[in-house]
């Protein structure tokens, strides 16, 4: 990822107006600031929440509070709890979908 030319900026994400994206089951809501091709979210899965679709986008992922299942479409999974990451490039690996059993606050930078 290379981080494209911007001022020091200082985010209140309390502040960031956010938007609903509808998952297979439960939903997300994202706050997020485009700088250039960065994306930098703050995204809260609901209980019960399982996306919608296989992605193949690089991201870094740091579960804020709760619980991430993440699965790759070769059938490996991940647990992510509080205080855990995770990164992988543009079509790095397989393919990954994220879930969530109770809900989960993400940090994400991609």
């Amino acid at each position: 990822m290379k981080l494209p030319a911007s001022p020091f900026t200082v985010t209140d994400w309390s502040k960031v107006a956010p938007t609903t994206h509808a998952g297979e089951t439960g939903q997300a809501l994202w706050r997020t600031l485009n700088i250039g091709d960065l994306r930098v979210r703050m995204v809260e899965y609901s209980p019960g929440y399982l996306a919608d679709h296989w992605c193949d986008r690089g991201h870094v992922i740091f579960v804020v509070k709760g619980e991430l299942d993440s699965e790759l479409r070769d059938g490996r999974k991940f647990k992510l709890t509080a205080g855990m990451s995770y990164q992988v490039s543009d079509f790095g690996d397989a393919a990954h979908r994220s879930s969530t059993a109770s809900g989960a606050t993400l940090f994400i930078v991609d």
